[in-house]
C-alpha cells in the first residue's frame, strides 16, 4: 500500500488518510440529500437520483484515488445541477430530464477530448480572472434564488398581467416593473418558510462554531424538527426501500439522440463551460494546498486529474445524474493530513455504502430542510468576489452583468454570454483608442462571436 500510494513519501499514514476520507464524506455528503431534491422538480424519481449521487460519487471518487493519486472528493456539483432543474423542470422547462442528461453525456465527451487535446488548459488561460471570479459568484446568487424559492420564503405578486404590446421575441411575456413585486413570505403563517429559516438559523450557528459538516448536520436537524411542524412525512421511512426498483432508476435513460436533434448547442457550451472553470480551480487549489503540483510530476498528476474528472461527467449521465465534478470541500480533508488517493478511495467507498444505508432517511427530507443549505452555498460562492477588480470598468462591468444577470434572467448562459461580450467589446475599444491596454486572447474573439450569433439566431 505504501509502494503504490507513496505514503511515507508524502508523509502521511494509513490511519491519517482514513480519518481525512471520513472528514471529506462528512463536509460533502450534504450532496446525497440535496441533489434529489434539486433534480426531483424535472420529474425524476428522488430515490433513483440518490442512487445514481452516492454510486457517481463513490465510483468517480474512487477511480480519482486510483489514477490521479490525489485526495480529491467529486460528486454532482452544485450550480450545473440547479441550472439542470431548471432547463429540464416538469413544468416549464424547455427539454425532458432524459434529454438534459444527453446534453451532459455530450459535455462530457467534449470535455474529454478539450482535456486530451489540451484546449482546456487553454480556455482557462483565456478567460480572464475576473469572469471566472464573476461566474462562481453568479451561479452562488443563483443557487441562492433557488433556495429561496424552494424554501417558500419568497413569493411573486403579480399585479396585473403583462402589457399587451410587451412581448418579446418567441413569445416570452414581459411584466412591467409596476406589474410585479418580490415579496417576502409571511413564515409565520407559512410552516415550509419558517422550517427553512430555522433550518437556516441552526447552518449559521453551526458554521460560526466551525463545526464540521455542518451542512449535513443541519439538514439533519431541520429534518427533525420538521416532524412536528408537519414538513416531514416520516411515512416513507417505511415506503422506500434501500435500492429504488429497476423501473425507476435512470440508469441509462438519457437521451443522447434527442439531445442531437434539439441541437442543444447552448446547454451544453454552459455544462462544458461551468465545468471547466469549476474544476480547474478545485483542482489546482486543493492538490496545491496538498503540496502536490510540484515539478513535472504534479503537471502529470493534473493531467491525470483533469482526465478522471472529465469521465466522471458522462459517467453520471449514464447513472442518471447531473454533472460530476470535484469538489472544494475536498480540502476538508487535506486540511487533516490527507495527501494521497488513499483519502479519496476512503470517501468513495463511504459514499457507496451511503447507497444502501441512508435511501429511506433521503426519502422523507423535506425541501424546507435542504433550502437552507441552498443559501449558505451561495455564501460560500459569493465570498470570490472580492477577488474582482470592480474599479476598472473593463472588468467591473463585464463581471457584474455576468454576476447580475443569472439570477435575475433565472440563466447561468445569459450571465457567461453577457460577460463575454461585454469584456471583448470594453477591451477592444480601449485597445483601439487609449494608450492602456487590456489583453485579449483569440479564443474571447470567438467565444464572443459565437454568443452574438447564438442570440441573432436562435434568440433569447
Amino acid at each position: 500500500m505504501d509502494r503504490f500510494f507513496h505514503l511515507r513519501e508524502r508523509g502521511t499514514s494509513v490511519g491519517t488518510e482514513i480519518l481525512a476520507g471520513l472528514t471529506t464524506f462528512m463536509t460533502m455528503a450534504y450532496i446525497l440529500f440535496l441533489n434529489p431534491n434539486i433534480l426531483s422538480v424535472t420529474g425524476m424519481d428522488k430515490s433513483a437520483v440518490f442512487f445514481a449521487t452516492a454510486v457517481g460519487a463513490g465510483l468517480v471518487t474512487i477511480l480519482m484515488g486510483l489514477v490521479a493519486n490525489i485526495p480529491v472528493a467529486l460528486a454532482p456539483g452544485m450550480g450545473l445541477n440547479a441550472y439542470f432543474a431548471v432547463i429540464a423542470a416538469s413544468k416549464g422547462g424547455m427539454m425532458s430530464w432524459q434529454v438534459a442528461l444527453g446534453a451532459v453525456f455530450i459535455s462530457g465527451i467534449i470535455f474529454i477530448i478539450l482535456t486530451v487535446t489540451k484546449i482546456r488548459q487553454l480556455l482557462v488561460v483565456a478567460v480572464p480572472d475576473a469572469l471566472k471570479m464573476a461566474i462562481t459568484v453568479g451561479i452562488g446568487l443563483f443557487i441562492t434564488l433557488i433556495g429561496l424559492k424552494t424554501g417558500q420564503i419568497t413569493g411573486v405578486q403579480y399585479v396585473g398581467g403583462p402589457s399587451q404590446n410587451a412581448i418579446a421575441g418567441g413569445g416570452t411575456p414581459v411584466l412591467q416593473f409596476f406589474e410585479w413585486n418580490i415579496l417576502l413570505t409571511n413564515f409565520i403563517q407559512n410552516r415550509g418558510a419558517l422550517l427553512t429559516i430555522i433550518g437556516l438559523i441552526i447552518i449559521a450557528v453551526l458554521m460560526a462554531l466551525r463545526v464540521r459538516g455542518a451542512l449535513l448536520i443541519g439538514i439533519l436537524l431541520t429534518t427533525v424538527i420538521g416532524i412536528p411542524m408537519g414538513q416531514t412525512d416520516l411515512s416513507k421511512l417505511t415506503q422506500t426501500p434501500m435500492l429504488p426498483s429497476a423501473e425507476h432508476l435512470a440508469v441509462g435513460q438519457l437521451d443522447i439522440m434527442g439531445a442531437i436533434h434539439m441541437g442543444l448547442i447552448e446547454v451544453v457550451a454552459v455544462f462544458t463551460f461551468v465545468e471547466l472553470f469549476d474544476t480547474f480551480g478545485t483542482l489546482i487549489g486543493t492538490t496545491n494546498k496538498a503540496g502536490l503540483l510540484k515539478g513535472p510530476e504534479g503537471e502529470k498528476t493534473l493531467g491525470r486529474a483533469m482526465l478522471v474528472d472529465a469521465t466522471g461527467v458522462s459517467l453520471g449521465a449514464l447513472l442518471g445524474t447531473s454533472t460530476i465534478t470535484a469538489f472544494v470541500e475536498s480540502a476538508s480533508g487535506v486540511a487533516e493530513g490527507g495527501r494521497t488517493g488513499l483519502t479519496a478511495i476512503t470517501t468513495g467507498v463511504l459514499f457507496l455504502l451511503a447507497t444502501f444505508l441512508l435511501a429511506p432517511i433521503a426519502a422523507v427530507i423535506p425541501d424546507s430542510a435542504t433550502a437552507p443549505a441552498l443559501i449558505i452555498v451561495g455564501v460560500l460562492m459569493i465570498q470570490a468576489v472580492r477577488n474582482i477588480d470592480f474599479v476598472d470598468p473593463v472588468k467591473g462591468i463585464p463581471a457584474f452583468l455576468t454576476i447580475a444577470l443569472m439570477p435575475f434572467t433565472y440563466s447561468i448562459a445569459n450571465g457567461i454570454s453577457a460577460g463575454i461580450v461585454f469584456y471583448v467589446l470594453l477591451a477592444a475599444l480601449r485597445n483601439l483608442f487609449t494608450k492602456e491596454k487590456e489583453p485579449i486572447h483569440w479564443l474571447m474573439w470567438i467565444l464572443a462571436v459565437l454568443v452574438v450569433l447564438r442570440y441573432i439566431f436562435l434568440g433569447v
